[in-house]
This record gives C-alpha cells, sequence and structure tokens, in this order.
C-alpha cells in the first residue's frame, strides 16, 4: 500500500498542540545539543593543548619572601638560589620567571609596529628569565639564538624595563612578520623602547586559558629579564629524566637551606606541571561534563515525549487501524504510517531547530566572544534527531502494526 501524505497531514492538523509541542521540543533540543557539543569539543581541545613545555619533568616553587629586602638584596639571594638549585644532582636546569604557561591570568601587553601607533597590533603574553629559561622549559628554538648572559637585566619591584633584545613564538612572529622574516625586526610592547627580535620558539602556550585569549593563541614573547620582586618569585626547574620526584623533594631543602626567610605554601607552593594542567583546566573539564549530562537528558526527554505522544495516538487510533486492517492494510503499511508521520513532525522540528541553533551561536559570539559553530555541527545534530525520532516511535509503531482486523467491529 502506497502511503499518502496527505491524510497524514490531515491527521496531523487534528492534533495540533501535540504536534507542536513534539516539533517544538525537537527545536530546541536541537539547537541546545549543537551548542553543548560545539561547546564540548572546544573545551575538549583546550585540554590537549601543547604548551612547548617538557611538561613531563618541569616544575614550578612559587617562593614568597618573608621579610623585606631590596632589589639589590633580593638579586643576590635569587643569584644563590639558582646556583643551589642547578646544583642539586637530579636538576638538569633552573631559571627565576614572572610568570609559566597555563598558570592561568598572567602577565600580557598589546604590541604595535610603532610607538606612535593607538590600535594594537595584537596581544602577546609576557614571559621573564634568563639565558637558562628556554632549556629549562624545554623550549624548541627553531630560529635565531638565546639570550646571552649579559644581556640579562635585574628587573625589581613594580619597575618597567623594556630590554633591547626579545626572544617570541613564532605564532607572534607570523602575526607581526606575515613574511617569515621575523628575526632582526623591532616591535613595542612597552612604552617607547623597541625589543629586536633575537629567537624564535616554537610552540609556546600563553600563560591564561581564558576564552577571550584564544584570538591571540600562541602569541608570547620573552624579555631577558630576571624578575627581582621583593614580594615574590617563581622558580621554574627542569628535573632530569625520571628523576622529578626527587628534585621536588630537595629543591625546597635546597631553598631554605640558603635561607629560611622564605615562604613556600607545602599544598601549591610546588606544583609539577601535571598539576598545573589539571587545575588550569578543570573549569573546561566540568563545563564539558556539564554540557554532556545536559545534551543526554535533553535527549532522552525528547525521545520519551515522541514515546509518549505516539502511543497516546495509538491508543486512541485502535478502532482506525483496525478498520484499515480489516480494508486490507498490512502491518508493515501501519508501521510504515507511523513512521512517515513522526518524520514529518520530525523534520519540521530539526528545520526550526536548525535556525535556532545558528541564532543562539551568534548570541554567544557577540556576548561572550565565543567562537563561530561550523555547519557541519547543526548538519550531525539534524541527522540525530531524525534518527532518535524514529527509534523512539518504532516500538509504539510496532504495536500498532500488530492491532487486529477485529478491533474495527468493537465499539469506540
Amino acid at each position: 500500500m502506497h502511503i499518502q501524505i496527505r491524510p497524514i497531514l490531515t491527521a496531523l492538523r487534528r492534533h495540533k498542540a501535540g504536534t507542536l509541542l513534539i516539533a517544538l521540543q525537537i527545536a530546541l533540543t536541537l539547537a541546545i545539543v549543537c551548542n553543548a557539543l560545539f561547546i564540548i569539543h572546544q573545551r575538549l581541545a583546550n585540554l590537549s593543548t601543547a604548551s612547548g613545555v617538557d611538561e613531563a619533568n618541569v616544575f614550578v616553587i612559587q617562593n614568597q619572601w618573608a621579610a623585606d629586602r631590596s632589589t639589590e638584596q633580593v638579586d643576590a639571594q635569587v643569584r644563590a638560589d639558582l646556583l643551589a638549585l642547578r646544583q642539586l644532582p637530579a636538576v638538569r636546569n633552573a631559571t627565576p620567571a614572572s610568570g609559566y604557561p597555563l598558570r592561568g591570568g598572567g602577565w600580557d601587553n598589546f604590541v604595535t609596529m610603532t610607538p606612535e601607533q593607538v590600535k594594537p597590533t595584537t596581544d602577546a603574553a609576557v614571559y621573564t628569565g634568563d639565558e637558562h629559561f628556554i632549556d629549562t622549559l624545554g623550549l624548541k628554538l627553531i630560529a635565531g639564538r638565546n639570550f646571552r648572559p649579559d644581556e640579562v637585566m635585574v628587573m625589581g619591584t613594580q619597575q618597567a624595563i623594556t630590554p633591547p633584545t626579545v626572544i617570541v613564538s613564532k605564532a607572534l612572529a607570523d602575526r607581526l612578520f606575515p613574511d617569515g622574516n621575523a628575526l632582526g625586526k623591532s616591535f613595542y610592547a612597552m612604552g617607547t623602547e623597541p625589543s629586536t627580535i633575537v629567537g624564535i620558539v616554537d610552540p609556546l602556550h600563553r600563560q591564561g586559558v581564558d576564552q577571550w585569549s584564544n584570538g591571540y593563541a600562541g602569541q608570547a614573547l620573552i624579555w631577558p629579564l630576571r624578575a627581582d620582586d621583593a614580594r615574590g618569585i617563581f622558580y621554574i626547574v627542569r628535573a632530569r629524566p625520571g628523576q622529578l620526584a626527587d628534585a621536588m623533594r630537595d629543591a625546597p631543602k635546597a631553598l631554605y637551606a640558603q635561607s629560611r626567610l622564605r615562604i613556600i605554601e607545602p599544598k601549591d607552593g610546588i606544583q609539577d606541571y601535571a598539576t598545573i594542567r589539571h587545575k588550569v583546566y578543570d573549569r573546561d573539564r566540568g563545563m564539558a561534563i556539564l554540557m554532556g549530562i545536559i545534551s543526554v537528558v535533553l535527549l532522552a526527554i525528547t525521545a520519551a515525549g515522541i514515546v509518549g505522544l505516539t502511543s497516546f495516538w495509538v491508543g486512541q487510533r485502535r478502532k482506525q487501524i483496525g478498520v484499515r486492517r480489516a480494508l486490507g492494510a498490512r502491518q508493515r503499511d501501519i508501521l510504515a504510517y507511523f513512521l512517515t508521520e513522526n518524520f514529518l513532525i520530525s523534520a519540521s522540528g530539526v528545520v526550526l531547530g536548525a535556525v535556532l541553533a545558528v541564532a543562539f551561536n551568534l548570541w554567544t559570539v557577540t556576548r561572550f566572544e565565543m567562537s563561530h559553530m561550523s555547519m557541519a555541527y547543526v548538519g550531525i545534530g539534524m541527522v540525530a534527531l531524525l534518527l532518535l525520532g524514529q527509534g523512539a516511535v518504532l516500538a509504539p509503531a510496532l504495536r500498532a502494526s500488530r492491532v487486529s482486523p477485529v478491533e474495527a467491529t468493537r465499539s469506540v
């Protein structure tokens, strides 16, 4: 028996309320699930972003001074601390720093090509370190050279110093000089003094992982500065392969042997990179889990709604189904009827849902600076909702197909 669409549409018009409710439910589910899956994919992609750091062997010590000191006193202590750390058997190298990749937040500066430029060319994360910074973090120098010891300058508390030399990430070099010839070129990142690029590393993640910084992903610079802040300093330490635990155990002892006038918090004062990465992406991980739960719940509710409505309609139409069976309709004809009916409802719902999904994404782009969602998510979502609808209606449709022709002779 050939399925006629017009009788199905006529039947749906007699059940406008139920039809509209299911179609709207499918539309809202599609709009929310598409955007949720897009957010999940973005957040999970963040978790595996390369930092450029030798994360298996690097750890960070947050050192705070327990007494007021001058910049000269701090500098002398920092030099002594670094010497003690580098002499540990389990340590390969160590460097002072004002921040580190994946720290969260941190120092960043607008970058311009001329000192008079009003609108910045881009934004770059700022790292400070000595000539040991690159090796300590395990960064890959792909062009140019490392800093020389004589280029390292001392930066005291709340000082603003612009060194004449700088090492940049490849992402920042390509942004500033798209022709690929960045070595030897200068730019301005603070004040009116230029910094000349002497080296390029790749990759080098920014300190922050906030959504707004995605537009500047990988854009970072390193200044040859020993940040001798009287309030405190980060020591980044690289252990020899397989000796991370030994280095993390011995490093605080070596520092306290140099001076007890310091504070290293027992809980967060020393952290390996596995801990650092887990903490900084904890919010992304939580958001992905939450969006996943919301998506599963919405899909389950939508499927339950389709099952409930179709079951209700089957109960109402038993006599009509019995008449059709008595007139020669086969079980597969009844099954096809309900599958077609549900497909028409689902199709109208996913078309509306696709529009809502795009509109919702555009709203999040303008309101929360999120990225534009690929239409692939919408397409996959539409197919998934159509399949879900057909799967959900299958059980009540099969029950309808098994209605006996004798139902036609029963009283209503």
